[in-house]
């Protein structure tokens, strides 16, 4: 049988709040956003997108390739040749993707012979970077 008690008694005036909880979660939070933060920040040079009324997002993309303005081809933030290129596709053109992010100032010129060197390695899959 539990026995509960009759009589029970308020405290009188507030009780102090405990800080030392909330500091422990706001310091973790901060932790948290400061490190998952890191992940959204777009690794590159900079690069003036061109527009495009109809653009849309993708979900997966296996390789980034960067155009610069000068027309330098850059992969995985290191400058190579169209040389280097055709070895990386020729490696990984097996379920790639390709994600072409080219100023909107580059020479077409290197934006071409980037998607001729993927449509010869047999990719289907090549987009180019918008902004809408």
């Amino acid at each position: 049988m539990v026995r509960f008690k009759r009589h029970m008694q308020f405290e009188q005036g507030m009780r102090p709040i405990e800080l030392t909880p909330l500091v422990d979660i706001v310091f973790l939070l901060l932790i948290f956003f400061m490190l998952t933060s890191q992940f959204v920040v777009q690794m590159g040079f900079p690069i003036r997108l061109p527009k495009a009324v109809t653009s849309k997002s993708l979900s997966e993309v296996n390789l980034v390739i960067v155009i610069s303005q000068e027309g330098a081809v850059y992969y995985e933030g290191k400058p190579i040749t169209f040389k280097d290129l055709d070895d990386i596709l020729e490696e990984e053109k097996e379920n790639a993707s390709i994600f072409i992010r080219a100023d909107k100032n580059a020479r077409l010129d290197a934006v071409v012979r980037v998607w001729d060197i993927c449509r010869k390695k047999g990719i289907e899959r090549v987009h180019i970077a918008t902004q809408k």
